[in-house]
């Protein structure tokens, strides 16, 4: 079973940075997908990046440019780097895994298997 465990959330002004990581463990780290996503109240869960197997990484338009996703497979740790924070990205990030196999939707959150249980990020004005 795999486990993953976000950290690295917290408070910070528009402007800020944060550096997010999800930790797993259970699973052969460097065979799965790693994507990040987030919920905001009353908002469905979207898509924020993912980092695939083969090192291919895709990004939703609204972090673009802003986001940086990363992996250090002999950590087993995956980071999301978020800089010039906005108040919209005020959400529970999420850290998400799916083993290799044919991903029709890297952006769907039902592509995946294994979900962490969040870490809160908030940006103030």
């Amino acid at each position: 079973q795999v486990q993953l465990v976000e950290s690295g959330g917290g408070l910070v002004q528009t402007g800020g940075s944060l550096r997010l990581s999800c930790a797993a463990s259970g699973g052969t780290f460097s065979s799965y997908a790693m994507a990040w996503f987030r919920q905001a109240p009353g908002k469905e869960r979207e898509f924020v990046a993912v980092s695939s197997w083969s090192g291919y990484t895709y990004y939703a338009d609204s972090v673009k440019g802003r986001c940086t996703i990363s992996r250090d497979n002999a950590k087993t740790t995956v980071y999301l780097q978020m800089d010039s924070l906005k108040p919209e990205d005020t959400a529970v990030y999420y850290c998400a895994a799916v083993r290799k196999r044919s991903i029709s939707s890297w952006y769907s959150a039902n592509e995946y298997d294994y979900w962490g249980q969040g870490t809160q990020v908030t940006v103030s004005s």
